[in-house]
């Protein structure tokens, strides 16, 4: 794996290679981890990679690794939002295999021309929405998908963060209030779409329609840091997403909740290996990671017994060791991919868009 992004002062650069190795399928061997070769440098000794496998530019990188016998396979792109297309297409157009953080791209009309060049590749692509990895997600997914809960009525994601409350400080947060290096969203683009790719992921349905009210409440901020939507989902199921960044006293409050006219589920990604199943009879099932009784997509993204707590670093790890089975060109129907990114994307834009016309609800299409 090579890596463009991830330097000095990145948060997910780091995640990103500790998840790829987790399984030892995948190794970083090199980098562009900063447009300034000296940074890159640092950042590659970060991860043990030699001076000469740390490159200045992308271009460099697949320049050169192209004429190593033991030259990069795939490319993880750990960069602001502003540079995942340029980086997906140049490394598809080397034969590179892509791993895209999200959102997919900093636009939809970028996103749609990416999502063409991937249909044309020969490899696979993979965007990282995280918490479909964890174990009892897609126990969830399965449990769902097999009626456990009915039909489905209602659905409820949220995700609710305090980082952002006050003046943002520090490259992280700088660059997501960016418009240049984010794109036209923040906290929905940021988060936003964790949540709803976690919906729909989860419920195996797809939201048709929106209604969205996306707020900038810190004072000078250039785009939205609190989210309230509602949705209309296929099948007539109403849906509720909120996503906050300046909610003061959370960290990483995601949650959903999926109700159905036989019981409902609830998962929190705080608490990742316990999953609630509610049924209509009053009976409430508290399922846990590593139990027996487990399905077969939980139990192959479980690592150890029950009671040794897995969490985001290992859920992580299941969306790389998806992706290291479509490398090997074997089946991988959790990998999230393209697709995913392409109805993100779609959200974003429509959802910003929306809410800036005060336009009530509006159709979800692409």
């Amino acid at each position: 794996m090579g890596m463009v992004g991830g330097g000095p002062g990145s948060f997910i650069g780091p995640i990103h290679r500790i998840a790829a190795e987790l399984d030892r399928e995948i190794e970083l061997v090199a980098g562009a981890f900063a447009t300034d070769v000296e940074r890159s440098v640092a950042g590659g000794a970060s991860y043990s990679i030699p001076r000469e496998r740390s490159y200045a530019s992308l271009d460099d990188m697949l320049a050169s690794e192209a004429n190593r016998a033991d030259g990069i396979e795939m490319l993880a792109i750990a960069t602001p939002n502003h540079n995942h297309f340029a980086s997906a297409c140049a490394a598809l157009s080397a034969g590179v295999a892509v791993m895209s953080d999200k959102p997919l791209t900093a636009t939809l009309a970028e996103a749609r021309e990416l999502a063409e060049l991937v249909t044309q590749a020969s490899v696979p692509f993979g965007v990282s929405y995280t918490y479909s990895g964890y174990p009892l997600v897609r126990e969830a997914k399965a449990l769902i998908a097999a009626g456990g809960i009915g039909t489905i009525r209602k659905i409820v994601v949220e995700y609710s963060q305090g980082w952002l409350a006050g003046v943002a400080e520090g490259k992280q947060a700088e660059w997501r209030g960016d418009p240049s290096r984010a794109g036209g969203g923040g906290c929905i683009a940021d988060i936003g779409v964790h949540a709803f790719h976690l919906a729909e992921f989860v419920s195996g349905l797809q939201a048709t329609h929106v209604l969205a009210d996306l707020g900038t409440v810190v004072p000078g901020r250039l785009l939205d840091d609190d989210c309230a939507l509602l949705l209309r989902f296929g099948q007539g199921v109403r849906g509720v997403l909120i996503a906050s960044q300046i909610a003061i006293g959370e960290r990483n409050g995601l949650r959903l909740r999926v109700y159905g006219d036989q019981g409902g589920i609830d998962w929190r990604q705080e608490d990742p290996n316990r999953l609630w199943l509610k049924l209509a009879n009053g009976r409430t099932e508290l399922i846990q990671a590593g139990d027996a009784a487990l399905g077969a997509d939980a139990a192959a993204a479980s690592r150890t017994p029950g009671g040794h707590p897995e969490g985001y670093l290992e859920a992580f790890a299941n969306i790389y060791r998806d992706f290291a089975r479509a490398m090997r060109g074997e089946p991988a129907p959790l990998l999230p991919g393209v697709a995913a990114g392409l109805r993100g994307m779609m959200l974003i834009d429509t959802a910003v868009r929306a809410s800036r016309d005060g336009s009530g609800w509006v159709a979800l299409t692409l």
